[in-house]
C-alpha cells in the first residue's frame, strides 16, 4: 500500500505481493525486482488476512499442469511449423523477422497482447483483478509466450489484462471443461469479429510469410508437404509440453480431422494480410520462382510435355499481361488487383496452350497423333515428333498408379494421434500401458495377416512425377518436337489448327455466385477433362478451380473477338 510508483508497462498504481514478497502489477501482471524487505509483525497479527495463496490447490487441481492461453497454443503450432520449413531449406529470416512480426501484429490487432487496455474495460478489469486471488498472478511461472517465443530479441509480452481477467471470470463460471484458461471464451460468438485464430489460419500465416520471402514453394506444394507429414498440422497438439493440458474445448480448437483445403487457406491469407494492414509485398519479377514463366517450365517437366511448349506459354503470358509485376504482386486491401493463385495460373496457361495446338476436342488431337506416328516411322533425322496419343497412354498409366496409392494412404490414415492423451497424473501409467497393449496387438495381427509395415517417411520432393530422358522405352517426351502441329507463316511459327473452342462465352459474376465459371465433366471433352485431372493431381485441387482460371485466361486472350461477337448478337436481337 505504501508503494506508489507507477508501473512501467501500463502506468497504473495497482501493486500486489507474491508469496515470496515480490511486487507485481495486478493490471498488466508485470513483475518488478522490488521486494518487501521490512515486515511489521504487529500489523500482521492484528489484521485480517486479505489474500489466501492457492498455489498448492491450483497445482493439485491442474495435476502438474500450468495455466495457458489459446494464443499460446497457436504460437507453439506456428513455431513447430516454421521450424519444419527451415528444415526443408527455407531461409531462417522467415522465423525471426517475418513470421514473428506477423504474429505480434495479429496479437496486437486482435487485442490479445502488445496493446493497452480499452478505457471502457479498465474499471471492470481492475475489479476482477482485485477480487481474484491468485488465478492470474503467479509471477514464478514463466509465460509460455516467453518460453515459446518465435524470436528472443524482444522483452516480455505485454498481455491485455482486460482480456485475461474476463477470461478467468468466464472460465470459473462456466461448466464446460477446458484445459486452457480461455478455451470457453475463445469459442464464444463475439470473438468471431476479431478474425479468430484457427488451425487452417496457421497455414495461412506460414504461406503469407513464404510469399513475403518469395520462397520457391507454391501454396499447393506447401499443403502437400503438410498432408505428407513434413510440416506439423494434423495432431500437432501431441507436441505440446506435458504441462499444457488439453481437454474439452481445447481439442475442438486444436484437433484437426480433415485435410487442409486450398481455397480456405488462400482466402484466409488474404483476409489476414488486409486485417494486419500489411504494405505491398515484395515484387514478383521474372526471375522469381512464382512468376508464370518459371512455374510453367516446372509443370511442363512434371507433366512430361515437350520443352518447346514453354515458348508458347511465355507468348500467352506476355500477350495477356499476366506476367506484369503489378498483376502478380500482392497489395493487401486493394480490391482493384486480383488474388493471384500462382500455381493454378501456370497450370491454366499450359491447358490453354494445349487447346491452341491440339484443340482437345476428342477428335483433332488423335488425327495429329496419327500424322506424327507416320512421320516418326520415316523420320531418321532430328528428334521424334510429339505423339499426343502415346503421351496420353504413358501419363495416364503413371497417374493411375499414383492416384491409387494416394487414395490408399488417405484411407489408411489414422486420425488418432500416436501419443496418448491423458488428463490425470494418476491415470498416466494406466493409459500408457493400454496404449502399449494396443500397439502390440496391432503388430501381432499385422504379422498374421501379412500386411507390410509402414515404411519411413520419404524425403519431400517438388516433383511427384519424374521422367528421365535416359529411359530407352521412350516414356519421356521432353525432347520431342512440335513440327507436326506447327507451320511457318510470314516468318513466324503458327499452329496448324485454325480453330479454338471456348469453355464459356460469358463469365459469371463472381460476387453473386462465387465463381467465374462452372465445370461439369459431362459438358466437356474427355481429353480436356484428362488434362485438368492431371494438373488437379499435381496441385491437389479440384479440376473446377483450374477450369475457372482457364476461362479467365481465354477471355483475356480473345477479349476483342468476344466483344465483337457479343455486340453483334445484341444487334441481331434488337
Amino acid at each position: 500500500r505504501d508503494f506508489n510508483e507507477r508501473c512501467a508497462q501500463c502506468s497504473e498504481v495497482n501493486w500486489g505481493l507474491t508469496d515470496g514478497g515480490g511486487f507485481y502489477c495486478r493490471s498488466c501482471h508485470n513483475v518488478i525486482e522490488r521486494t518487501r524487505e521490512v515486515v511489521n509483525t504487529d500489523f500482521i497479527t492484528n489484521s485480517r488476512v486479505q489474500t489466501i495463496s492457492k498455489g498448492s490447490k491450483k497445482q493439485e487441481k491442474n495435476e502438474g499442469g500450468c495455466e495457458w492461453y489459446v494464443c499460446e497454443g497457436f504460437q507453439l503450432v506456428l513455431k513447430k511449423q516454421v521450424e519444419a520449413l527451415e528444415a526443408l531449406g527455407v531461409h531462417p529470416q522467415m522465423k525471426d523477422e517475418i513470421l514473428c512480426n506477423f504474429w505480434r501484429c495479429y496479437l496486437q490487432k486482435s487485442k490479445q497482447a502488445y496493446c493497452k487496455r480499452p478505457a471502457a474495460e479498465a474499471v471492470k478489469a481492475l475489479s476482477v483483478c482485485e477480487s481474484s486471488t491468485d488465478v492470474d498472478s503467479d509471477p514464478e511461472r514463466p509465460s509460455l509466450l516467453d518460453l515459446l517465443s518465435l524470436s528472443e530479441s524482444e522483452g516480455d509480452l505485454q498481455t491485455d489484462c482486460s482480456f485475461a481477467s474476463s477470461v478467468s471470470k468466464v472460465s470459473e463460471s462456466t461448466s464446460v471443461c477446458s484445459g486452457s484458461v480461455d478455451g470457453s471464451l475463445y469459442l464464444m460468438k463475439n470473438q468471431k469479429e476479431k478474425l479468430r485464430m484457427t488451425m487452417p489460419m496457421t497455414l495461412s500465416f506460414c504461406y503469407m510469410a513464404l510469399l513475403w520471402m518469395r520462397e520457391p514453394i507454391t501454396l499447393s506444394e506447401f499443403l502437400r508437404f503438410v498432408v505428407e507429414g513434413h510440416i506439423p498440422y494434423l495432431n500437432v497438439f501431441q507436441h505440446f509440453p506435458e504441462k499444457m493440458k488439453l481437454c474439452g474445448l481445447d481439442l475442438k480448437i486444436f484437433c484437426v480431422e480433415s485435410w487442409p483445403v486450398y481455397e480456405e487457406v488462400f482466402n484466409k491469407m488474404h483476409e489476414l494480410a488486409a486485417f494486419l494492414d500489411l504494405p505491398r509485398f515484395p515484387d514478383i519479377t521474372e526471375s522469381c520462382f512464382l512468376h508464370p514463366d518459371m512455374l510453367c517450365m516446372k509443370y511442363l517437366m512434371e507433366a512430361n510435355l515437350p520443352d518447346e511448349l514453354h515458348n508458347w506459354t511465355c507468348r500467352v503470358v506476355k500477350k495477356i499481361g499476366i506476367g506484369e509485376v503489378d498483376f502478380l504482386t500482392l497489395t493487401p486491401g486493394n480490391k482493384s488487383t486480383g488474388r493471384v493463385k500462382y500455381d493454378v495460373l501456370a497450370a491454366a496457361v499450359i491447358v490453354v496452350v494445349l487447346k491452341l495446338l491440339f484443340l482437345l476436342d476428342d477428335h483433332y488431337e488423335w488425327l495429329l497423333s496419327e500424322f506424327a506416328e507416320e512421320r516418326n516411322k520415316n523420320n531418321t533425322e532430328g528428334g521424334p515428333y510429339f505423339e499426343f496419343k502415346r503421351w496420353y497412354e504413358v501419363v495416364k498409366h503413371s497417374l493411375d498408379v499414383k492416384q491409387k496409392k494416394l487414395d490408399e494412404e488417405r484411407a489408411k490414415y489414422l486420425w488418432r494421434c500416436e501419443k496418448p492423451l491423458f488428463y490425470s497424473i494418476n491415470k498416466k501409467s494406466k493409459v500408457l500401458k493400454r496404449r502399449q497393449m494396443v500397439v502390440n496387438l496391432q503388430n501381432q495381427f499385422g504379422k498374421l495377416s501379412g500386411s507390410v509395415q509402414r515404411a519411413e517417411k520419404p524425403n519431400p520432393s517438388s516433383f511427384q512425377l519424374s521422367w528421365s530422358e535416359e529411359n530407352t522405352d521412350g516414356s519421356c517426351f521432353h525432347g520431342h518436337s512440335l513440327k507436326g502441329v506447327l507451320q511457318e507463316k510470314r516468318g513466324f511459327l503458327t499452329p496448324v489448327n485454325p480453330d479454338y473452342w471456348l469453355c464459356t462465352v460469358k463469365l459469371c459474376n463472381e460476387r453473386l455466385c462465387g465463381h467465374l465459371a462452372h465445370y461439369r465433366e459431362v459438358e466437356f471433352p474427355q481429353t480436356y477433362h484428362f488434362v485438368l485431372g492431371l494438373f488437379s493431381f499435381l496441385l491437389r485441387i479440384q479440376p473446377s478451380c483450374i477450369h475457372e482460371e482457364v476461362c479467365m485466361i481465354e477471355h483475356k486472350l480473345f477479349n476483342k473477338k468476344l466483344y465483337k461477337k457479343l455486340k453483334y448478337n445484341t444487334v441481331l436481337r434488337k
